[in-house]
């Protein structure tokens, strides 16, 4: 079974790089790491890794990749065989590209559904010497990443036959979570049903709940977007605030969510498609929220 530490990276696209770092840093609450040869924006939100989010100027915005951190070096052989089994192209990244990315080894290919690329990577160089410097919201991690797709149950299958992603939830047939195995977080990844593949949402945990309310007024002073929340996520017992970034993506903070052991976890639920399966706190959802964000097409052997 592939093996794996966590959610390490996101990639995306946005239309005005200069006005997106502004707000990523300043409104979100990354902290900025630096510019990369190839023009991208980094920014990290946790003590462990030296990029977390790096954002490139493109158009149109959306999801350009997610970058998954396996447990060890010796889970590429695992996840090269089960790809090849699945006949899924893949590539190893070269020397250029690990160190685009900081990484020592990266594997990439695509969900050949929803056609998003994902990357698998180790990261054996040493942590960041400095702590992830906490402005104004204590984030404690990357969460997860949630994309729409038409193909949504060929995409569940995909991450739970062949990658080994572990399914938490389900909400009616619209939404899957699934959880990278041994990752004990309810989510790394949510799956739902859409007419075309966008990113639904990129999510940020938070370390205490008064960053939820703070948030609030601070997207208020901003005129930044409000599109659902503050409430609570019955399945993942997550309290929630959704807004958007200037482009329009939903971004989320969370704070709190359901662990799982990695010896016998309690079995899958599926709740019933209703308001209460969304949200306790009956919070009423903007029609913006999880629209904007095009997951650009994955294409295996052209530059990443």
């Amino acid at each position: 079974m592939i093996r794996y530490k966590k959610l390490g990276y996101v990639e995306l696209n946005v239309s005005d790089l200069e006005k997106s770092h502004k707000f990523y840093e300043d409104v979100v609450g990354l902290e900025f790491v630096g510019k990369r040869s190839d023009g991208a924006v980094m920014f990290r939100c946790d003590d462990e890794d030296s990029r977390s989010v790096i954002l490139h100027q493109k158009r149109p915005a959306g999801f350009k990749s997610v970058g998954w951190q396996l447990e060890d070096v010796s889970q590429f052989e695992l996840l090269h065989r089960r790809l090849r089994e699945a006949n899924v192209p893949y590539e190893e990244l070269g020397p250029t590209q690990c160190n685009l990315r900081q990484a020592r080894r990266v594997t990439r290919t695509m969900d050949p559904h929803s056609r998003a690329a994902l990357e698998f990577f180790t990261a054996d160089g040493p942590r960041p010497s400095k702590p992830f410097a906490t402005t104004h919201t204590k984030i404690q991690r990357l969460g997860h990443v949630v994309w729409s797709v038409p193909q949504e149950a060929e995409s569940i299958a995909f991450f739970r036959d062949v990658l080994n992603f572990r399914e938490s939830d389900s909400i009616g047939e619209i939404m899957t979570f699934m959880r990278p195995f041994p990752s004990p977080f309810h989510h790394g990844i949510g799956v739902g049903k859409g007419p075309k593949g966008v990113i639904h949402h990129l999510n940020f945990m938070v370390s205490e709940i008064d960053d939820i309310g703070k948030a609030q007024n601070r997207m208020k002073k901003h005129d930044v977007p409000i599109v659902f929340g503050p409430g609570r996520h019955p399945a993942s017992t997550s309290v929630f605030f959704y807004f958007l970034d200037p482009d329009g993506m939903t971004l989320e903070y969370s704070f709190g969510m359901e662990e799982f052991t990695e010896v016998d976890p309690r079995t899958p639920r599926t709740l019933p498609m209703a308001a209460e399966s969304i949200d306790t706190w009956g919070s009423v959802r903007d029609p913006r929220m999880g629209q904007l964000g095009d997951i650009e097409e994955t294409k295996i052997g052209t530059p990443a």
